[in-house]
Formats: structure tokens, C-alpha cells, sequence
């Protein structure tokens, strides 16, 4: 009788051994788990460097900077847009894609009007992939990120979508950051971010 008390013990602290060990496991995984998802807790402070040029609408022709620069682009363009209706603007992407730069858009799969629809088809037309990003109530973005990877690497951001009222209606900004490779990066690893985020544009 003893011994079979004394194995029913035993037994016992084995299950409650066991026991604690997998609430161990499932606590540190847990932990891990969360840290993994886990924001930064402070934004990446990032030296200045390379030149800044602020352009304003309506006084200053932005669209015609932005095409300058687009037709400036050697390796890639990365875009990522809360409304892009400008034509002219398709037509600048549409050319660098021809000249064998790699193009890729984002866009607010919310925002896209009749108009946004038709350039979407012209960007699709010409081979240029598109993505919807469906995630935010708004994905407000207004970026272009041009050779992130090269000492000439250019950001370009700001208050202006890209869109024909943006210049010729509203009062508008863009900061067209050169040379500055590591601000580059980041906005791209950023954009990346979105676009596995983002669903293929069907249309």
C-alpha cells in the first residue's frame, strides 16, 4: 500500500513537472512572439547628408521636376501613391520602364476613380506591376524612391499627389532628397514592407 502511495506521488510531480515545463515553453514563446511584432520604440536618426531642393505648387511646375527626375532613373523606381491620375506622370514611368528601369507601383486600392483605373491600365499595358494596398483607412503616401541602392539614390516626398489638380489647383510641396543612400534604403525597405502587405491590382 505504501509503495503504490508512494508511486502515485511520484507520478504526480512527473505530470506537474511536465506541466510546468510547457507553460515555460509557451510563455517564452509567447515573449518571442510579441517581440517579433514589436515596433521600434524610437525612428531611425539618420545623418544629413547629399542636397535637398523643396519645390511648391502652384509657383513652381512640380510635375515638370518630377518628370525630370524619373528621366534621370538608371536601375529602379519604386512608387508608392495615395491618388495617380497624372498623365503625364504614367508616361514618365511608362518610359523609364522601356528604358529598362525597374518600375513597381503602389497605389490606395481605395482611391482609384474612373481616371485612376484607365492609368492603372496604361501602367499594366506597358508591363509595369501594380499593387493595391487595402490594409489602411488610408494609405496616404506620396513617394518616389529612384536608384535606393546607388551613391545617386533620390527620395522624393511630400504634400503632392500625383495628379493634374495637385499642380494646377491646390497649394502643394515636394522635398527631393540626392545622395543620400541611407535615407534611401530605409524608405525602400519601408515601401517593400508595404507591398508584401499590399494584393496584385486586377483590372
Amino acid at each position: 500500500m505504501l509503495w503504490q502511495c508512494r508511486s502515485d506521488v511520484l507520478a504526480c510531480l512527473s505530470a506537474a513537472r511536465r506541466c510546468l515545463i510547457l507553460a515555460l515553453v509557451l510563455n517564452v514563446t509567447l515573449v518571442l512572439t510579441a517581440h517579433a511584432f514589436e515596433r521600434p520604440s524610437s525612428p531611425q536618426i539618420l545623418p544629413a547628408q547629399g542636397t535637398l531642393e523643396a519645390v511648391f505648387s502652384p509657383w513652381d511646375d512640380v510635375e515638370a521636376r518630377l518628370i525630370d527626375v524619373l528621366a534621370e532613373a538608371h536601375r529602379e523606381v519604386l512608387v508608392q501613391a495615395y491618388i495617380l491620375t497624372s498623365k503625364p506622370l504614367i508616361l514618365a514611368l511608362i518610359g523609364a520602364h522601356q528604358r529598362g528601369v525597374d518600375v513597381q507601383v503602389l497605389l490606395d486600392g481605395a482611391q482609384l476613380s474612373p481616371t485612376g483605373i484607365e492609368r492603372l491600365a496604361m501602367l499594366q499595358g506597358a508591363g509595369i506591376e501594380v499593387t493595391l494596398e487595402t490594409k489602411y483607412q488610408s494609405a496616404h503616401n506620396k513617394v518616389l524612391i529612384i536608384d535606393a541602392a546607388t551613391a545617386e539614390a533620390t527620395v522624393i516626398t511630400g504634400s503632392y499627389n500625383f495628379t493634374w489638380s495637385a499642380q494646377h489647383k491646390n497649394a502643394e510641396n515636394i522635398l527631393i532628397a540626392r545622395g543620400n543612400a541611407p535615407l534611401a534604403a530605409r524608405y525602400a525597405a519601408n515601401w517593400r514592407r508595404h507591398f508584401f502587405d499590399a494584393k496584385p491590382a486586377v483590372h
